[in-house]
């Protein structure tokens, strides 16, 4: 299950990160998996809600398009409801990127490390054995800008990264995904935060690269799909 905000709910002619994702499980899963989640559709900017079918490829399958993300969502809205979603549709593994929204806008870092506290004990509440694959803020053109944003978002992620560790443990283990190789905003982004087709590619490259080095689950991202996502010098 994709857990995420408007970075990985996506808008209105994306292909979403998420689509990326399942082409390369598509191309190296060892055998059967099923995405899965609540929501199918994508943000539609022209009504301001997610009411849109309109993925960049129509043929990406609706069984496939199953996510639990909003945009303007964060860790505050996503630990009350992931227990009822993980129940609800069996989950047994959740990619997660959340957390640039909540301290933009919500909470600050320390409270917004007490909202990852919260989401994981409500996930393993639904599914004790539940892994999941946990994505730094990645900072965006506010934190490049903003000093005082910027330093929250870095206080964040050294707050994530002790919860994982504290939380992990072998019979439900959470791994701290590394930030998108190659990331940067100009190329990455198509508005200095969400992610342009280069960033989707890498954000599934660093879900996926974690995923497979920890758990063997799929292979490693494509050269090919490596080459696509970063341009050359």
């Amino acid at each position: 299950m994709f857990v995420g905000d408007s970075m990985t709910i996506g808008s209105t002619g994306d292909f979403t990160w998420r689509y990326r994702m399942w082409q390369h499980l598509n191309a190296t899963a060892a055998g059967p998996y099923r995405i899965v989640g609540p929501r199918r559709t994508l943000h539609d900017p022209v009504t301001g809600t997610a009411d849109s079918c309109a993925y960049a490829d129509p043929g990406f399958p609706e069984e496939a398009r199953g996510h639990l993300a909003g945009w303007g969502e964060g860790w505050l809205h996503m630990a009350p409801v992931i227990g009822d979603a993980v129940r609800r549709h069996g989950a047994d593994t959740l990619l997660v990127s959340l957390g640039l929204i909540d301290l933009g806008f919500y909470t600050n870092a320390e409270q917004t490390a007490e909202n990852v506290r919260l989401f994981v004990a409500n996930a393993r509440e639904a599914a004790p054995h539940l892994r999941a694959v946990l994505m730094p803020v990645i900072p965006n053109v506010r934190a490049a800008t903003d000093t005082a944003f910027g330093a929250q978002c870095a206080r964040f992620n050294e707050l994530l990264a002790k919860a994982v560790a504290e939380l992990s443990v072998p019979g439900s283990p959470l791994l701290l995904a590394s930030e998108p190789e190659g990331w940067d905003i100009e190329g990455a982004t198509y508005d200095g935060t969400h992610p342009s087709q280069r960033g989707e590619r890498l954000l599934a490259g660093a879900f996926a690269g974690a995923m497979h080095q920890a758990w063997g689950v799929g292979g490693r991202y494509a050269a090919a799909e490596v080459r696509e996502a970063v341009p050359a010098p």
